[in-house]
């Protein structure tokens, strides 16, 4: 016979507001974004021409564009303009832990990339870090409801005061933005946040008895 909760409530980790080791999670998010601007120094050193290695959409020789564009910028307007909601959302999304944050981040990756290859624009080429950036802003709006927690609820008025504005970036209609890398990272981060709450409800809570 055992005797285990019909429902665990999630633990207290997963409530997290802010990363539980900050400076770990500082020099992660500021090792990555660092990483990009090496790229794209490189890029210019090569006049542009890694920018070709964008996602181009419904072609073979396109599909590996997934793995690469988060990583490229049409230059450092383009890369400035997502820096600091690389930094803040990717360091607030490491408060249940750096491998918790890989996987959201490899899922965001997938889907966003994934997303535009199959409903982007016929002859185009998609590079930027937007669609990761709007990954983790709809994973950090979301995972309070999932994780029934006040304090990141909070934190995700606080985000939407301040960058709610950038969500109609999931609507076409701006001329040369892929709003299907931000639709689809949106929806990859919501995905991961109900994975991740799911994946922690499954976990035996200590103090359970079996027999």
């Amino acid at each position: 016979m055992s005797t285990l909760p019909a429902a665990p409530a999630p633990s207290a980790d997963t409530k997290r507001v802010l990363p539980p080791h900050p400076k770990t999670a500082a020099l992660v998010i500021l090792s990555f974004t660092a990483l990009m601007y090496v790229v794209e120094l490189v890029d210019v050193a090569l006049h542009g021409s890694l920018d070709r290695d964008g996602i181009v959409p419904r072609t073979l020789s396109g599909l590996d564009g997934v793995v690469w564009a988060p990583m490229l910028h049409g230059g450092w307007a383009h890369l400035l303009g997502n820096t600091i909601p690389v930094l803040v959302f990717g360091f607030l999304a490491m408060a249940s832990g750096i491998l918790r944050w890989a996987v959201v981040t490899a899922l965001v990756w997938v889907v966003s990339g994934l997303g535009v290859w199959l409903t982007g624009d016929t002859g185009t080429s998609t590079i930027g870090a937007s669609g990761l950036a709007f990954g983790w802003l709809a994973y950090l709006l979301v995972r309070g409801l999932f994780n029934r927690s006040v304090g990141q609820l909070a934190l995700a008025v606080v985000l939407l005061v301040l960058w709610g504005g950038t969500l109609w970036g999931l609507l076409p209609g701006n001329p040369g933005i892929s709003w299907q890398a931000h639709l689809f990272g949106a929806i990859g981060g919501v995905l991961a946040a109900w994975i991740m709450a799911r994946a922690d409800r499954r976990r035996p809570p200590a103090g359970s008895l079996s027999a």
